[in-house]
């Protein structure tokens, strides 16, 4: 497909996925419930993390989870009690267990006691202009900094220094920083800036995007998403992550093969 039938193409399929009507039978339905900002952040975090698996079943977890912490997630994060902790127990989503979820409280619990906004943990104080590597490695440091962290849990947040894609923190940012008005992500984050994000590659994507040519490289790794990004950069410079609207809402709902 020629470069302008492929971005009128890939601008129409965002137009028609990038709705509120997406909402509903995705995991960002769960952030979409709260209206403070940091619950919003815990939420949609729990949401990404977890979103593995079929969608309604992620859907499922995720508002079992936000219930034992009484719906208020950010207020559980920093008063919870012991007894409240214990109302954890037993929580699991595929290899995610309650070991991982106390751990995933402590970080929390530290970090909002020193900061307002999970944005901080992506920002390394030394770091000039955003840069999505440099940001995803030093927030895997940072989450992993507290003593005794479970050797278990490192798993569950990935990196650009172990090659991976990183799409479930790569959507948890889209989610955050990309503000258009749309009413599907939300645009609470104003240090990071739409054209530094790099595009969610999951199966979908990743399958759609070989098959309109986006992406050569023979391995799905960090490399990999760094090339589609670049790709989806020629059609929008400042917005590339946009078009994973598209490309995740053929993978998905059309199951499209070129």
């Amino acid at each position: 497909m020629e470069f302008l039938a492929l971005k009128d193409f890939l601008e129409v399929k965002v137009a028609q996925y990038n709705r509120p009507d997406f909402i509903t039978s995705d995991p960002i339905c769960i952030p979409h419930r709260f209206t403070k900002k940091q619950d919003i952040e815990i939420a949609a975090f729990f949401a990404a993390i977890l979103a593995w698996g079929q969608r309604k079943t992620i859907i499922n977890k995720c508002t079992e989870l936000m219930a034992r912490m009484d719906n208020s997630p950010h207020q559980f994060m920093l008063g919870h009690s012991d007894q409240d902790l214990k109302g954890l127990l037993g929580f699991k989503h595929r290899t995610f267990n309650d070991t991982d979820l106390l751990y995933f409280v402590a970080f929390f619990q530290q970090h909002y006691m020193q900061s307002d906004s999970l944005e901080t943990a992506f920002l390394p104080a030394s770091a000039g202009q955003f840069d999505a590597e440099t940001a995803l490695n030093h927030f895997r440091t940072y989450f992993f900094s507290l003593p005794d962290s479970p050797r278990r849990t490192v798993k569950h947040i990935s990196s650009p220094s172990q090659k991976s894609t990183c799409k479930r923190l790569n959507m948890f940012l889209r989610w955050m920083v990309r503000n258009d008005q749309a009413g599907v992500d939300f645009g609470i984050w104003s240090r990071i800036s739409t054209a530094s994000l790099i595009c969610p590659c999951d199966v979908h994507v990743d399958r759609v995007g070989r098959n309109l040519g986006l992406i050569t490289r023979k391995q799905t790794d960090w490399k990999t998403a760094i090339e589609l990004t670049a790709e989806l950069s020629k059609f929008d410079p400042n917005d590339p992550v946009k078009y994973d609207f598209a490309l995740f809402g053929m993978g998905v709902e059309e199951k499209l093969k070129l």
